[in-house]
C-alpha cells in the first residue's frame, strides 16, 4: 500500500511515517510532499492509496488540497492529522470528504483506528 504524508515538516513526516509501523502497519510505501501543491503533483504522479495531510500548510492549505482532488474527480482517502482541533475545522473536513482527523499529538492507536477501516 501506497501512502502521501504531506506535511511543511520533515520532522512531522518521519514522525507520521514511524507511527504508521508502529501501529502495524508495516508493509507500506510511504511518499512524501512538504505541501499541497506538491502533493496534487505527486498523486497524479504516484498514485498513492491514501493521503495524510496536514491543515496549515504554505503554498496550498491542506484542506484546498481535498476540495481540489475531489473538484477534479479524484476520489483518493484523504485524511487529516492536524493541531487543528475545534469542531468547525472537524465538520469542515467531513463535509468535504475527509476520510478522518486525527488530532496532534497523536498515538499509534489513532492511527490504527483511523486507517484500518481504509486498508481493509
Amino acid at each position: 500500500m501506497k501512502v502521501l504524508i504531506v506535511d511543511d515538516s520533515k520532522a512531522m513526516r518521519m514522525i507520521v511515517q514511524r507511527t504508521l509501523k508502529q501501529a502495524g502497519f508495516a508493509n507500506i510505501q510511504a511518499i512524501e510532499a512538504a505541501n499541497g501543491v506538491e502533493a496534487l503533483q505527486m498523486i497524479a504522479d504516484q498514485s498513492p492509496d491514501i493521503v495524510l495531510s496536514d491543515w496549515n500548510m504554505p503554498e496550498m492549505k491542506g484542506i484546498e488540497l481535498l476540495t481540489t482532488l475531489r473538484s477534479n474527480g479524484k476520489h483518493v482517502p484523504l485524511g487529516f492529522i492536524t493541531s487543528e482541533s475545534s469542531p468547525e475545522i472537524r465538520e469542515q473536513a467531513t463535509a468535504a470528504g475527509a476520510a478522518f482527523v486525527i488530532i496532534k499529538p497523536f498515538t499509534p492507536a489513532a492511527f490504527e483506528q483511523a486507517l484500518k477501516p481504509l486498508m481493509a
